[in-house]
């Protein structure tokens, strides 16, 4: 079975030129090739001599994405793929552009095991883990699609980057390694469920990225009843993990919180959440739910903007999270769970 490439570290790459009896210097520029130019075939690496990259081709293998479908919002830049992987998988990839540079959502895993009430996601069913590979591919392929550079990575599609931690932390050494890509940790989001042992070894690892945690709701009785990770990981506990973050690392965490009409944005809400974070170094990031045909959650702007108010008066900071692609179905797992439906996997499906 020949080796994904794209996701061995350079030291794991001279290694393997060791072995083929090569010098270390070309396990450097072959890593460069890959991570660099983003060469995905090897005879088009011309400073490789051709017997290497015959071997290399018998060896080795460089995984592709291909498209599935694209939407492109018609009211600002914001630009979904759903890419198709090799084995017939899907998972989605959102562009965004925000003033200070494109910032691209990616997804971590096929499906979710998470089981939140209010998320496409999980709809369609969990498959498996995205390799390092994979999650780089997503930012090569949109960035050589649309003609941009990346300046930031949210780890806030489909899938739980806890519930795939190794392969996660190996795409962030790839993506920032000074011999590749070069892109500072600081630049990017990870958004958890709230997998406390996840977050614990996250802070452990001090990779200086900012830590988003979704809560979505003040209680345990109510967080249990629309997410079920809360009931191996209660607040209590997950607090705690949050406290820890901070105290290791730094970096404030972001709480997550979408709004559900009805659900979880009463007056009595919002007494319970300021009072859960009470003397957490955190900031609260309101979304409006998504709403979805399998699903009755529902919330407006306004709602969110009402719930922030309440929030404000008692002293806790949030914000409304800015709307982009509103017209193209950018809630996360929309599009993967359509086409799973549909079974449509054939060719290259470009739609705006």
């Amino acid at each position: 079975m020949q080796q994904d490439i794209l996701s061995m570290t350079l030291p794991e790459l001279r290694e393997a030129m060791a072995s083929f009896g090569q010098p270390g210097y070309r396990a450097a520029q072959i890593y460069r090739q890959l991570h660099v130019r983003h060469v995905r075939q090897f005879m088009e690496m011309m400073d490789i001599p051709t017997k290497l990259r015959t071997e290399l081709d018998a060896r080795f293998c460089i995984k592709s994405l291909f498209v599935a479908r694209k939407l492109a919002s018609s009211i600002d830049n914001t630009v979904k793929y759903l890419y198709r992987l090799p084995d017939g998988g899907h998972v989605e990839t959102v562009l965004m552009k925000y003033h200070h540079g494109w910032r691209l959502c990616i997804s971590t895993q096929v499906g979710c095991r998470m089981g939140c009430a209010f998320c496409a996601s999980t709809i369609a069913g969990y498959v498996r883990g995205l390799t390092p590979s994979e999650m780089l591919l997503q930012i090569d392929e949109t960035e050589r699609r649309e003609g941009v550079t990346i300046s930031g990575i949210v780890l806030m599609g489909i899938g739980e980057p806890m519930d795939n931690f190794e392969n996660v932390m190996r795409f962030l050494e790839l993506l920032s390694d000074p011999q590749g890509r070069g892109m500072s940790l600081r630049h990017v989001t990870l958004s958890t469920c709230g997998i406390v042992p996840g977050i614990r070894a996250l802070a452990d690892r001090r990779t200086g990225l900012t830590l988003a945690v979704s809560l979505h709701s003040p209680t345990d009785a109510g967080r249990s009843r629309i997410m079920p990770v809360n009931r191996r990981y209660p607040l209590a506990e997950l607090m705690e993990a949050c406290r820890y973050y901070f105290t290791v690392t730094g970096r404030r965490v972001t709480f997550e919180y979408a709004v559900m009409e009805g659900e979880n944005d009463s007056q009595a809400d919002a007494k319970a959440l300021a009072d859960l974070l009470y003397g957490q170094q955190a900031h609260v990031n309101l979304i409006p739910v998504n709403s979805i045909k399998e699903r009755s959650y529902h919330a407006t702007r306004r709602a969110a903007q009402e719930f922030m108010q309440r929030l404000e008066r008692l002293g806790l900071h949030a914000t409304v999270r800015r709307t982009l692609g509103s017209d193209i179905e950018a809630a996360c797992g929309q599009l993967r769970h359509e086409a799973d439906a549909a079974a449509d996997t054939s060719g290259d499906f470009l739609t705006k």
